[in-house]
């Protein structure tokens, strides 16, 4: 991976996590959305959701464990595509 390249998915996992920590700085900013997934419970959902991203985010930003954490990003993305297709 070039170096240019590098750099911008340490920016995308930067920018993920800080995304993450916004669910806990903001939760109903994330309430109408993370309901299509999780109906019930729903603000307990947006602080684990916050949390995955967070986690994957800072997976992502670092050349160590981004291909790892990409995976992760993958399993979490279906998982919550998942989620709101059974909850239509």
């Amino acid at each position: 991976m070039s170096n240019e390249n590098s750099r911008a998915s340490t920016v995308a996992g930067l920018a993920l996590a800080g995304t993450g920590l916004s669910h806990f700085v903001a939760p109903h900013l994330y309430e109408d959305l993370t309901k299509q997934a999780f109906p019930t419970d729903t603000r307990q959902h947006v602080y684990i959701d916050g949390a995955i991203e967070t986690a994957v985010g800072l997976g992502i930003a670092s050349p160590k464990t981004r291909k790892f954490a990409l995976i992760g990003l993958a399993v979490y993305l279906i998982y919550m595509l998942g989620n709101v297709a059974r909850n239509r």
